[in-house]
């Protein structure tokens, strides 16, 4: 939480109200602190935040998270973030995903019963519901599919109906990412696991927003 504190500190830009870090007076911490998450801006300032599951351009079709949902992200991928977007700057990352909660999982499992696309809620938090993977794209950029499209264009290595830009702009997105110690999940070339992303956790109970 420190690296947190510091660079709003020196960006000028103060921490999401709902993501209290405590003060010396006592004041009690929030639950996504006590959970060790942190907004992605306080790491990535100039990331975008377009969570779709926030809205219905979705492979649901509805909003499966409410209004004023937050990118929270678990304080052990901030420095890896901040790695990657700085590399790929003057481009900026645009985050799809952060954090999800169990049962909004549990949702889209309901939806689409294929772990080969949507992973199966358990008995544990991992991945995106342990706020321990982001599905991130560069703004503007060519990348083949879009969020969550459901084909064998969507792999991150595919070449079959991937034009060479798209696969050029999926390489450069795994290279900055992997470069903060972030690795592309080869079904899906916008979703990456930060360390320790298949760890079993207990189940998060965290609003968003």
């Amino acid at each position: 939480m420190d690296f947190a504190r510091r660079l709003a500190t020196l960006i000028g830009v103060g921490l999401c109200s709902g993501l209290s870090l405590g003060t010396a007076g006592g004041a009690s911490a929030s639950p996504a602190s006590d959970a060790g998450l942190v907004d992605v801006r306080t790491a990535v300032p100039d990331a975008v935040v377009d969570l779709r599951y926030a809205t219905a351009d979705n492979f649901v079709g509805r909003p499966l998270y409410p209004v004023g949902a937050r990118c929270l992200v678990h304080e052990s991928l901030a420095g890896g973030l901040a790695t990657a977007a700085a590399l790929l700057r003057p481009q900026v990352l645009v985050f799809w995903d952060c954090y999800r909660p169990h049962e909004v999982q549990a949702e889209m499992f309901e939806a689409v019963p294929d772990p080969a696309w949507v992973a199966r809620p358990g008995e544990y938090a991992r991945s995106h519901t342990a706020g321990r993977s982001v599905d991130v794209t560069i703004a503007g950029a060519d990348m083949g599919t879009g969020f969550d499209d459901f084909s064998a264009r969507s792999l991150a290595y595919a070449t079959d109906g991937v034009s060479r830009l798209a696969q050029a702009n999926r390489a450069r997105l795994r290279e900055a990412m992997a470069a903060g110690g972030l690795a592309v999940y080869d079904g899906e070339w916008w979703h990456f696991d930060g360390p320790g992303a298949g760890v079993d956790r207990p189940i998060l109970a965290v609003p968003i927003a």
